[in-house]
Parts: structure tokens; C-alpha cells; sequence
């Protein structure tokens, strides 16, 4: 509803929609009068389409039967938009609304998972990711929210990070993947293309790039863009290795955000590069990133040496409790 910005609009959808409403209603009353007609071989109503000669198609009204059909349908059509919102920014006279019913679920599953949740909070984010209900519950939380964007392998994207290695553009302690998921990430790469000189140097800034990580590269063009590389230091290091503080990613290994390839280089220091990961503090709240974050830092993380803490008995235990889903 909220999408309307023009009153005009409320009056158009609702107008198309009772007149045609309306106009089936005056169609099948102007039919249920037509008369049926007495057969014969001489005096037949019929379309005139003739098949095989002799397959002739008649022109008489539909079977009671089946006009009362439709006519149930546009009294519970109407019905239905009385009750409910369907025409316009009307929202029916019950009220409903599908981010109430959302509301509505994601409630009773708070009431019954709550205990649940928070007796992980309460653990050590490595207990936490050691525990197998934990490790249930974090991976249904993480199909829901983040599969979209890192894959339901976690296996990142062009753009989107990879989560199962241990290149980490901001770091990957427990306690800073929670910070990120809590509070979202905004990195940015300016266009460099101009600091560095034209598009000789540009090649060769990233033809050197490639030579921190031994991946395949000129070395000629490499030797000269070594110089060029002082304007990338500044976030990237004199050793190309980054630095976590600003998400400067490291130059040295062969992970690349958003490819590898010389043209792919060149592009990003001609344009830049900007990504944003959201915060999901006020969607998921703390106790659900608590396992949530548990569960990305077991993905590149052996837990079989860190100690479960199962939480109490009395809590619910269930080991896939249902995520309501976004409407």
C-alpha cells in the first residue's frame, strides 16, 4: 500500500477492478436470456464454423449450472474485497495485513525459541560453534538470510565474499564476524586510475599486482609498475597484504572479490569498487547473530577441539526450529 504516491492510482485499480467485475456479472445475466431454440434439421442457431464438413458448433448459452458458478465467484470476488485490501489503498474492513501476520509469527517463535537462543548467548562464541544444535540452528538462519548473496555453500559471488577460507577483508576472529553481521560492512576502493597515470601505468600497476600473489603477469611491465604502487600503500601496504581496519583487501594471495584476470585489475583501479554488506541487528537481534556469527566462523574453522556447552534441559530443544519467513 505504501507504494501508492498518487491518489490517482487508488481510484484506477479500484475502478478496473470492480467494472470488471461488474461487466462479467452483465454478461453472464445478458446470456442466462437468451432462449434456447427448438432443434431441427432446417432451424439451428449455430456460430457457423463448420469442421469435417459436417461438425457444426451451436450458439446456445451455457448449463444453469455452470452460470451459477460464476456468479458464486463475483459474490466471493466482492466478498473478499470488502474484507480484505485488493482495491487500492483500501485495507478491508478486517484490517488485515501481511507484515501483521509476519509480526504474528515472528512472535510465537520468539516465545518458543527464546530460552533457546538465549542460553547460547550466553556461551563463548567457539562453544557455541561447537555445539551441534547450534550448528543446526546457525545453518537454517544462514540459508534464510545470507545464502541469498554468499550461496547456500557459502561460497561467495563475484562481489560477495567467500566464507569458508580464512580470507577475511575485515578479520574473521568470532566476536568481529558478529560485529560485521550486527553492524553491516561499507567498503569502497576509489578510482585510482588518475593517481597512478594513464592507462601504460595502469596495465602496469596491474601486472605488479598480479606478481605479489606469483599469479601470471609481465614482468617488465611489473618492474615498472612497483613505482606506480605507492599510491595503493596508503590501504594496501608497502607489502600489498591490506589491512583489516579499512577492509583493504590482501594483494598477496590469489582470492580475488571480483576477479583476478589483467582486464578485471585494470578495471578496478580505473573505477574503483564499492560493496555493502547490511546490518542485521535490528531484523535478527543479538541472541540469533550470536549463533549465526558461531556458525560463518565454524565454516572455516575446525570445532571439533573446542568444547560444546549444551544449554539446560529445561530450554526448548529443538534442532531446526522454523524461520518465519519474510512476506
Amino acid at each position: 500500500m505504501a507504494d501508492f504516491t498518487n491518489g490517482f492510482w487508488d481510484i484506477y485499480i479500484a475502478a478496473l477492478t470492480l467494472l470488471g467485475i461488474i461487466g462479467c456479472g452483465i454478461l453472464l445475466y445478458s446470456q442466462s436470456k437468451v432462449k434456447v431454440g427448438v432443434r431441427s434439421d432446417v432451424n439451428v442457431d449455430t456460430t457457423g464454423h463448420v469442421w469435417d464438413d459436417d461438425l457444426t458448433e451451436l450458439n446456445t448459452p451455457m448449463p444453469r449450472w455452470w452460470m451459477w458458478l460464476f456468479y458464486i465467484t463475483i459474490v466471493f470476488a466482492l466478498a473478499y474485497l470488502f474484507l480484505y485490501p485488493g482495491l487500492g489503498s483500501y485495507a478491508g474492513k478486517l484490517g488485515w495485513k501481511s507484515s501483521g501476520e509476519y509480526e504474528q509469527e515472528l512472535k510465537k517463535a520468539d516465545a518458543e525459541y527464546g530460552p533457546l537462543f538465549a542460553q547460547f548467548q550466553k556461551q563463548d562464541l567457539k562453544a557455541v560453534a561447537a555445539d551441534p544444535q547450534a550448528h543446526a540452528i546457525g545453518e537454517r538462519l544462514f540459508l534464510t538470510y545470507c545464502a541469498q548473496c554468499h550461496g547456500s555453500d557459502a561460497r561467495g559471488n563475484k562481489g560477495f565474499p567467500n566464507l569458508t577460507d580464512k580470507d577475511w577483508l575485515f578479520g574473521g576472529a568470532p566476536e568481529t564476524i558478529k560485529e560485521t553481521i550486527m553492524h553491516g560492512r561499507a567498503g569502497m576502493m576509489p578510482p585510482m586510475g588518475a593517481a597512478v597515470g594513464g592507462d601504460k601505468e595502469v596495465e602496469a600497476v596491474a601486472h605488479y599486482v598480479l606478481s605479489l600473489s606469483k599469479s601470471t603477469h609481465d614482468p617488465i611491465k611489473a618492474v615498472f609498475g612497483k613505482d606506480k604502487f605507492a599510491a595503493c600503500m596508503a590501504c594496501h601496504g608497502a607489502d600489498g597484504k591490506g589491512n583489516q581496519m579499512l577492509g583493504a583487501p590482501n594483494l598477496t594471495d590469489r582470492i580475488w572479490l571480483f576477479g583476478g584476470s589483467i582486464e578485471t585489475i585494470k578495471e578496478t583501479i580505473n573505477k574503483g569498487r564499492t560493496a555493502t554488506m547490511p546490518a542485521f541487528a535490528d531484523f535478527l537481534g543479538d541472541a540469533k547473530v550470536h549463533v549465526l556469527a558461531a556458525y560463518v566462523w565454524s565454516l572455516s574453522n575446525d570445532t571439533k577441539a573446542v568444547p560444546a556447552v549444551t544449554p539446560a534441559a529445561t530450554a526448548a530443544t529443538p534442532t531446526d526450529p522454523p524461520i518465519a519467513e519474510t512476506k
